[in-house]
């Protein structure tokens, strides 16, 4: 099944790897020093286990297949799944990293189970005269996943800054400019896409968007895995998790 209507995130980062694309060799670009001010756009994610990592490999290995041109996953597209963005102060980020570590101790998010029930794809974009989109893994969101991401909005509301700007990102050579609709999604990612709207998911890969139809409406045998990490990672364009900031410490 097509996805409609997705948070604009989804449609964000598909952008940030068609220009990925369309330059080459974005992984190996460093984030420039106009990312630093006193606001800083983070997020904050969980690293899935070997399970996971299996099955998105797989999918990717299979879009690839079809759709050479894609990202094999890895680098800047290593899988994860993205459980808050906001703005916070530069100057608090260690009592961000503080509070998240105390959050997401507590949780033991190592333990859950999350279940990944189909494929799904987001985007309709045109490389040459071939349509494109990214393909994911949706994940149900279970009562722990969703208490919390409410939890970590909670904890490091004190530090939050009303918005920010472009200078609150990084950007590359790549994509040098931050789009107004990134900042507004940021802004407004609590309640917006959080909560009753948050749609947890692995992005595995790009494919036409023919093939995709095939892909998300095939027959998927859910699966469970876990998180096996959780970050904190500065914001680049499109909503890309560019830079590694904070690994958080957890129980395994």
């Amino acid at each position: 099944m097509k996805l409609i209507n997705r948070p604009l995130m989804f449609l964000l980062a598909f952008g940030a790897l068609m220009i990925a694309m369309a330059g080459g060799g974005a992984r190996a670009q460093q984030p420039s020093a106009s990312g630093q001010d006193d606001i800083t756009a983070i997020d904050i994610l969980l690293d899935p286990d070997a399970t996971m990592i299996e099955h998105a490999t797989a999918a990717n290995a299979q879009l690839l297949k079809h759709f050479p041109k894609g990202f094999t996953l890895g680098g800047l597209h290593a899988p994860h799944i993205t459980m808050l963005q906001r703005f916070v102060r530069t100057a608090d980020l260690p009592k961000v990293f503080a509070a998240a570590d105390k959050v997401i101790a507590e949780a033991n998010p190592t333990t859950f189970k999350l279940t990944a029930y189909k494929y799904a794809y987001i985007g309709d974009a045109k490389i040459g005269n071939v349509t494109v989109g990214v393909g994911n893994i949706l994940v149900k969101p279970t009562p722990e996943l969703l208490r919390l991401q409410q939890e970590l909005a909670d904890a490091i509301k004190p530090f939050e800054a009303p918005t920010g700007t472009a200078a609150a990102f990084v950007t590359t050579p790549q994509a040098p400019h931050i789009s107004e609709d990134l900042i507004h999604y940021v802004t407004v990612f609590v309640p917006d896409h959080s909560g009753d709207h948050y749609v947890p998911h692995v992005s595995v890969g790009i494919g036409t968007t023919d093939f995709l139809k095939t892909f998300s409406s095939a027959p998927f045998d859910e699966f469970t895995f876990s998180p096996a990490a959780a970050s904190v990672y500065h914001l680049g364009e499109y909503g890309t998790a560019m830079k590694k900031l904070h690994s958080v410490p957890l129980k395994h």
